[in-house]
């Protein structure tokens, strides 16, 4: 019984994706740059995605990618869009998606550029756009896609608590980015094909970032935490980076949001992720600025080289706003979306000639270790490169757009 809310919803969202994928006759190349006209009357979540599909028309070239290849971005905008589809059956929108799915997964289900030895989380993000594909055309080789990614999650290497490791090359450390990587697609999969029975799983990553990467005096989650406490970045006592960035910190509120969605109601631990997601949101709130949006690095505004910053306040939008409308959150969170989507508007949109839109200081790429050493330093955090419409940005604003109907 405790599964028929979630079924439920599943099969409603299915035969919307039915009817998508299997009477959609537009193809990718039909939805050519000189096709697109972007009025100036669209909502913002259709310009931003009729934006990306001129300036890209083949969906494999978001992040303007030359080949195709399996990659969490692709994955993050192209869900967006299929959110968005829901709203506005736009048959361009559908055909757009499925297109980057079908280039990548092969006949017998393997998925083009993908490799499961390197045990990166980042990668189990696009699956959730196979969810839909499957349903809709009953194709083995989107059920073979599907098992693959979860065989990743099955032996993914985990931290002595049981926490997934970000990568294979980042032993013992999990990063918040993580936790949106894998949670809602784990989440989906495991009601979908395994009768919830890893839910508490999904669950454990929250908790466990939740009780180690919390900071008790902001109530904001550093960026990672190495549960062995030997990276040079990490603090000694608790393992900790020593910085909040706020994409980062996006990344897990959307993941709340996200895996909520599988959780029904009398699930145990249900209350639990709530309860995170408001305790998250309270310690945001106290960080927006009067613009409606937030800093790069969430807890330093003003300070030398900060600045408001695309991603983190889109993620911030859509997790608030989702989290207001599903009843998680309470009202007022929705009105400090529609404040941060204020803010985007006015302050880092920029239209172009053609009607299309450009979202600005959007922080291209940050992490933690690696080659070169990205020491998680206020310095390092505010002196990464910015790139215009990052699709760490732009999905995130489509989907804030979808949950505020803007």
């Amino acid at each position: 019984m405790k599964n028929n809310r979630t079924k439920g919803c599943f099969t409603a969202v299915a035969l919307v994706c039915l009817i998508a994928f299997t009477s959609c006759k537009v193809t990718s190349q039909e939805t050519s740059k000189k096709e697109i006209v972007i009025g100036k009357d669209l909502k913002w979540s259709d310009k931003m995605t009729l934006t990306l599909m001129k300036r890209h028309p083949e969906s494999y070239q978001i992040d303007d990618s030359k080949t195709p290849k399996w990659d969490y971005v692709h994955g993050l905008v192209l869900h967006a869009i299929a959110e968005l589809y829901k709203k506005n059956p736009d048959p361009r929108y559908a055909a757009y998606v499925k297109s980057y799915v079908d280039t990548l997964v092969q006949n017998d289900g393997t998925i083009k550029t993908y490799e499961l030895d390197k045990y990166n989380i980042d990668l189990i993000v696009p699956g959730r756009l196979l969810f839909q594909t499957y349903t809709a055309t009953k194709e083995e080789k989107y059920l073979k896609a599907l098992q693959l990614l979860r065989k990743q999650l099955a032996g993914q290497p985990r931290t002595a608590s049981g926490g997934f490791w970000h990568k294979q090359i980042y032993p013992n450390q999990m990063w918040l980015d993580g936790l949106y990587m894998g949670e809602p697609f784990y989440a989906q999969y495991t009601v979908t094909f395994e009768g919830g029975k890893n839910l508490d799983d999904v669950a454990k990553q929250f908790e466990l970032i939740q009780l180690h990467a919390t900071d008790p005096k902001t109530g904001l989650l550093y960026h990672g935490w190495d549960e062995s406490k030997v990276m040079p970045w990490a603090n000694k006592e608790n393992g900790t980076s020593p910085n909040f960035w706020s994409r980062a910190l996006g990344w897990y509120a959307m993941a709340l949001v996200d895996a909520l969605d599988y959780f029904p109601k009398n699930h145990p631990k249900q209350k639990e992720l709530v309860k995170y997601l408001n305790g998250v949101s309270a310690a945001l709130a106290k960080y927006q600025d009067k613009s409606g949006l937030w800093y790069q690095v969430t807890d330093k505004g003003g300070a030398e080289g900060n600045y408001l910053e695309a991603s983190g306040s889109s993620m911030f939008a859509y997790a608030f706003a989702k989290g207001a409308n599903k009843g998680y959150l309470p009202a007022k969170y929705k009105s400090l979306a529609n404040k941060a989507f204020d803010g985007l508007i006015k302050q880092l949109i920029k239209v172009d000639a053609d009607g299309g839109i450009t979202l600005t200081q959007a922080c291209q790429v940050a992490g933690l270790g690696g080659n070169p050493y990205r020491d998680g330093s206020y310095t390092y955090y505010v002196n990464e490169k910015k790139k215009d419409n990052d699709p760490k940005a732009t999905g995130p604003f489509i989907l804030a757009a979808v949950e505020l109907n803007r």
